[in-house]
């Protein structure tokens, strides 16, 4: 087991310091739990308001605005389980070594952008070749 490295509360990041050493992988790993958890919360805060909303409505209209809003709840519901698993994947990165750097050309991610979105896995250059090839293929 790996010593516990210390991170002061306001520590952020620094173009200044050695691309991912301890501090920076030890503030994206907690930054990744932390949005973890939230996202858990929300999950179980969902469910238990789905189950509380399970009810008979009689009026029609009453009862397509219901079905609409839990159709909604669970697309978002969908989304953040996807996005719970990005998030696992992204620490596995950090214990295996590879995290923050590109996984198509191999280069650091800016920590910008890293700190804007942990779970990034190229840098910007290399999403948005990579969206632009998606958008041309898609429009065949």
């Amino acid at each position: 087991m790996k010593p516990e490295t210390f991170l002061p509360d306001e520590y952020r990041p620094s173009e200044d310091e050695d691309f991912m050493n301890p501090r920076q992988l030890e503030y994206f790993r907690r930054k990744l739990i932390t949005w973890k958890q939230d996202l858990l919360a929300d999950s179980r805060d969902t469910i238990e308001g789905l189950q509380d909303s399970t009810r008979n409505i009689p009026d029609v209209t009453d009862r397509a605005s219901e079905e609409t809003d839990r159709a909604l709840e669970l697309r978002t519901r969908d989304r953040q389980r996807k996005l719970v698993s990005k998030i696992e994947a992204a620490l596995r990165r950090i214990e295996e070594g590879e995290f923050g750097f590109c996984e198509v050309t191999g280069e650091p991610i800016s920590l910008k952008r890293l700190d804007a979105r942990p779970i990034a896995t190229m840098t910007l250059e290399a999403q948005e070749k990579h969206e632009r090839r998606e958008k041309v293929h898609r429009d065949d």
